[in-house]
């Protein structure tokens, strides 16, 4: 197969582990961002089936060796009683792995450094794309123009590749923000999971042995920020709570804690069309509730650099890619905001119930269902049929 030439727009998560990919088998990539700075974000969770897609793409080993490897999925009150418990031996076997857990920065030099050197452009913004009759023509911020054979819009929920093939697709506020933060000290793994009370969700993770990774919800004001300061405010609310989040909180630089209102986006009914398709959040924005936003932008890579090979016409590939994801990837974005839906049910007590509700589950069934989502064997390259 001849190699084409890919202009991919945006350098998150799906922007570079897609350049990545599609380099990797030989084919001409240039990625354009539109920050100077693409090194945002505390920490990040990559579950087996993203660590079977970047095993795909080749990187799975880099990112193993970038972060601490832990199981998660334990659930307690805030006031310590545990509401589900699994043991470390059930989810392992169940995901075929530990999940890793690193920093977004380290993730980002892994990714980024697989590409060749210049692939990478910063500070360009692309601000049209038009289809032609050879490729696509993207025009840039500072008036220039580039051609390519194709364009791949992995520029996050607010994606100008998606408004082009889709039309308007509004953002609207979910009613409760997120705080995140890496605490500079290590915690307990078999605390490992979340820890829940009425409206709130708090989840917390070793980053290795030295560093923690925790982040908060709560439902708030759109667009309000503490007065006191956003850690000494997390404090005030979660001081009481039981371990291991007053610990990292204590341990968590006030000057480094994230604080990021939710919005839902429209879907975007069109992913592909002719020489042009999207990926990641471009493609399906989802809540964080599942952990899988980032994850399913690596699926979506190593998954797009397949159907690319199998092709001999890109159009033809990019809508094969579109129709095989975008099942898994749909019923992904519906739980992750039902999810958030109930942790948030009002007034707050009644989610309490519903949560606390939860423990009833049997452990089976839900090891069963985070397996469906997360485990080695949820990632599924396409075969040869349908690629």
């Amino acid at each position: 197969m001849s190699a084409r030439r890919f202009i991919v727009v945006g350098a998150g998560i799906a922007g570079l582990a897609t350049a990545a990919a599609l380099q990797r088998r030989g084919h001409d990539v240039t990625v354009l961002e539109s920050r100077i700075d693409t090194t945002t974000g505390a920490g990040i969770s990559i579950w087996p089936n993203a660590l079977a897609a970047l095993d795909q793409i080749g990187l799975g080993g880099a990112v193993r060796d970038s972060g601490g490897r832990v199981t998660a999925g334990a659930m307690r009150w805030r006031d310590g009683t545990w509401l589900r418990r699994p043991s470390r031996e059930r989810i392992v076997k169940a995901l075929g792995e530990p999940l890793v857990v690193v920093r977004r920065s380290m993730l980002n030099d892994v990714l980024a450094g697989a590409l060749d050197s210049g692939t990478l452009q910063t500070g360009i913004a692309a601000e049209a794309v038009e289809a032609t009759a050879t490729g696509v023509r993207v025009t840039l911020s500072d008036s220039t123009t580039r051609q390519a054979d194709a364009v791949i819009g992995a520029d996050g929920t607010h994606s100008m590749v998606a408004r082009h093939l889709n039309g308007p697709l509004d953002n609207r506020y979910v009613g409760y923000t997120a705080w995140r933060g890496i605490a500079d000290t290590g915690m307990d793994p078999a605390l490992a999971g979340e820890t829940l009370g009425p409206g709130c969700e708090c989840g917390h993770v070793p980053l290795g042995s030295e560093h923690s990774y925790w982040f908060a919800t709560e439902r708030a004001p759109e667009g309000t920020t503490a007065p006191q300061g956003e850690l000494a405010y997390l404090k005030s609310r979660f001081g009481s709570w039981a371990e291991p989040l007053p610990q990292l909180l204590d341990a968590t630089d006030p000057d480094a804690v994230l604080r990021n209102d939710l919005y839902d986006r429209d879907q975007a009914r069109v992913w592909s069309k002719g020489p042009i398709v999207l990926v990641g959040d471009a493609a399906h924005p989802m809540r964080p509730h599942l952990g899988q936003g980032g994850c399913q932008g690596l699926e979506d890579a190593a998954i797009l650099a397949a159907f690319v090979d199998a092709s001999s016409d890109l159009a033809t590939a990019f809508d094969r890619f579109a129709a095989f994801r975008r099942p898994r990837v749909q019923s992904l974005v519906r739980e992750s905001m039902r999810i958030g839906q109930v942790l948030n049910l009002r007034p707050g007590f009644v989610s309490g119930v519903v949560c606390r509700a939860s423990a009833l589950v049997p452990e089976a069934v839900l090891t069963r269902h985070l397996a469906s989502v997360a485990a080695r064997s949820a990632f599924r390259a396409p075969t040869a049929a349908s690629a």
